[in-house]
């Protein structure tokens, strides 16, 4: 085990960096971005479905042609839009469980420089640069500084994930 109590060792017994939950500590404090990252996808393919359902609503022609043909592809547009609205809500329930979990993490962290640090980067999903003017470091240090803060995050045995 390493100086944060959670890491494990490869073959051979070298450091490999990874905590009793099978991944790194950068791993687990970026998994809310990934989650955030999903949500936002999932969102502009609803407001895309959206534009389709309009469109499939409004066609309009000077051809005859089988009104059946719009209102199918409307309410499949509608079906899958209603889907991937329970599934954003689904993943904003995991995304306000997951930070509060990473919360609880960061908090257990003895520095607060290191706390603030680690929650502008991985709670508020800030750049490195504007951490590094927040903080008023250079990127370069700042970079020190974080490697030196994930030595510090202690994974939990349970991981919920944001799968």
């Amino acid at each position: 085990m390493g100086k944060s109590g959670q890491v494990s060792t490869g073959k051979g017994g070298e450091f490999d960096g990874r905590g009793s939950a099978g991944m790194t500590a950068r791993e687990y404090l970026s998994q809310a971005y990934y989650l955030d990252q999903r949500i936002n996808s999932k969102i502009e393919q609803v407001e895309s479905l959206n534009d389709l359902a309009r469109k499939a609503g409004c066609a309009i022609s000077g051809m005859p042609r089988n009104p059946d043909r719009a209102v199918s592809s409307m309410a499949n547009a509608v079906e899958r839009i209603v889907d991937l609205q329970a599934e954003i809500n689904a993943d904003i329930d995991r995304m306000v469980g997951l930070k509060t979990e990473i919360m609880k993490v960061i908090r257990q962290v003895d520095d607060p420089e290191f706390q603030t640090l680690l929650e502008k980067r991985y709670l508020n999903f800030h750049t490195w640069g504007q951490i590094a003017v927040d903080m008023g470091y250079n990127v370069r240090h700042l970079y020190r500084i974080h490697d030196r803060a994930l030595l510090e995050i202690k994974i939990p045995k349970v991981v919920t994930g944001c799968q």
